[in-house]
């Protein structure tokens, strides 16, 4: 029976987050690119880059660990995307769970912090971009009330790959 724990990520969970940003991306999606466009890819999941990140105030990342064991993680920011807004907004950055734990009920929990945070942060909107091809992401989204918004350009190296941006009303969700 799992036993999760979650708190907030600090500079020294880097090379944690590093490998699970990592293996979760390689294990999901690796198949799709060439060596050189994943290797550049994932020098955006170095732990430098990632003590980096964790030292930024406007971005706060949740680690979830099993029995001490880390498992997944959320990273919530100021909105990025190119979208516009009128109402304040904030953006899920990255959901990611590694495969073990993949329906094991951890992901719940996880997007109720993601939820809270939002909010937290005086967000009437939070914004995300999903892989088109990745359903069982789209589903998760849109179980929540996720809908499309606009199509989006990914760059994984020098392959450009279709993400959907995402949107959620968050004074829905009250």
């Amino acid at each position: 029976m799992p036993n999760f724990h979650s708190r907030t990520a600090t500079p020294a969970d880097a090379p944690i987050l590093s490998d699970i940003g990592r293996r979760t991306f390689v294990e999901t999606f690796g198949h799709l690119y060439r060596p050189e466009d994943l290797a550049a890819f994932l020098l955006n999941h170095d732990a430098d880059v990632w003590a980096e990140e964790l030292s930024d105030p406007t971005l706060t990342v949740r680690l979830v660990e099993d029995d001490g064991v880390a498992a997944a993680f959320a990273k919530v920011g100021d909105l990025k995307l190119p979208v516009e807004t009128e109402r304040p907004a904030a953006e899920l950055r990255q959901f990611y769970v590694l495969k073990p734990w993949q329906g094991a009920g951890l992901a719940p929990g996880l997007m109720a912090w993601v939820l809270d945070e939002a909010r937290a942060r005086g967000a009437e909107e939070l914004y995300l971009s999903v892989f088109s091809e990745n359903h069982r992401a789209r589903r998760f989204y849109e179980r929540y009330g996720f809908e499309f918004v606009a199509p989006y350009a990914f760059m994984v190296g020098e392959q450009a790959d279709e993400d959907h941006i995402l949107r959620l009303s968050l004074k829905d969700q009250a």
